[in-house]
């Protein structure tokens, strides 16, 4: 992170709540807030798709046309359509430990730009699996997307030659990403309401069996497809392997367990881990912090 010129900027306190600090793209804006006060019902919204990451702290996001009300931690990603509004709670912001949160505004036009060209990519398999749905996402991040999240400050916070090129290059990573997880939920959509797809199907099937070991041969069965075929568009969905899949899934579910005050012993070994010892290990990484931590967050 280039901490000489963002640090500078973040010393420069305008207000306590929601102060602004923000770095300009071609097709997007990058902002970090930080707030220094207990506050409750702060109004945000977009005119362009809104991507808030969290980096300290703790929000209660409340969505203003919906009955969403949940907590917004570091390492959680939080994704606000166009013209959608949220009201937001800052119950453990004060001067010496701000809460913290990072926003990148993404236009409409670069979305669609994306969109187009992974669809145009997998043209030969008739299935649109990318397309961008105006609703409320709210998930956990992946090692991989924090670290690109981390790359994107460095990259709108300094003024390197070719600046404008690499930050175009992270914003094409970060809306497949976030495309790739909304085709995930249209098609989980699609099978409850007997819509039914290939992929979707699997995907179905991978959920219902977490603490399972999956064979390869059974997903292609249901997809109807060879071996090669199905590895390739079940990654050019969703950017990883059914293998990494599951275990990105397993860990989402043993975060909600965490947080609802179950033993990590319990959650390690009712998810298909065999050793809490390599579970603690494979949970920070995917996370940043271990299970005893998410546990702690709750009291």
């Amino acid at each position: 992170m280039n901490t000489s010129v963002l640090s500078r900027k973040r010393q420069r306190l305008d207000v306590l709540i929601e102060n602004k600090v923000s770095f300009a793209g071609e097709h997007a804006e990058l902002s970090i807030y930080d707030t220094y006060q207990d506050a409750q019902k702060v109004a945000l919204h977009s005119s362009e798709l809104l991507f808030c990451g969290m980096i300290s702290g703790k929000k209660i996001m409340h969505v203003a046309d919906s009955h969403y009300h949940s907590a917004f931690l570091p390492n959680q990603s939080f994704v606000l359509a166009p013209r959608q509004k949220v009201l937001i709670d800052f119950p453990d912001a004060s001067l010496n430990k701000p809460t913290t949160c990072l926003a990148i505004e993404i236009s409409t036009d670069k979305i669609r730009n994306v969109v187009d060209a992974l669809n145009f990519q997998q043209e030969i398999s008739h299935d649109d699996f990318f397309q961008y749905v105006p609703k409320l996402v709210h998930s956990q991040h992946n090692i991989q997307t924090q670290q690109l999240l981390e790359r994107m400050i460095t990259l709108f916070s300094e003024n390197e030659q070719h600046r404008d090129y690499l930050i175009d290059l992270s914003l094409n990573e970060l809306i497949t990403r976030l495309l790739q997880q909304q085709s995930r939920d249209v098609m989980l959509a699609n099978c409850q309401q007997q819509t039914t797809t290939p992929l979707g199907n699997v995907l179905i099937y991978i959920e219902q069996h977490l603490s399972d070991t999956i064979e390869i041969n059974t997903l292609c069965k249901i997809a109807c497809m060879s071996r090669s075929k199905f590895y390739q568009q079940f990654k050019l969905a969703f950017g990883v392997t059914p293998a990494v899949w599951q275990q990105q899934l397993r860990l989402q579910k043993a975060y909600r367990l965490l947080q609802t005050g179950e033993r990590i012993s319990q959650v390690c070994y009712q998810l298909g881990f065999n050793d809490p010892s390599h579970f603690s290990r494979v949970f920070k990484n995917a996370f940043g912090s271990a299970p005893k931590h998410v546990i702690k967050q709750r009291h």
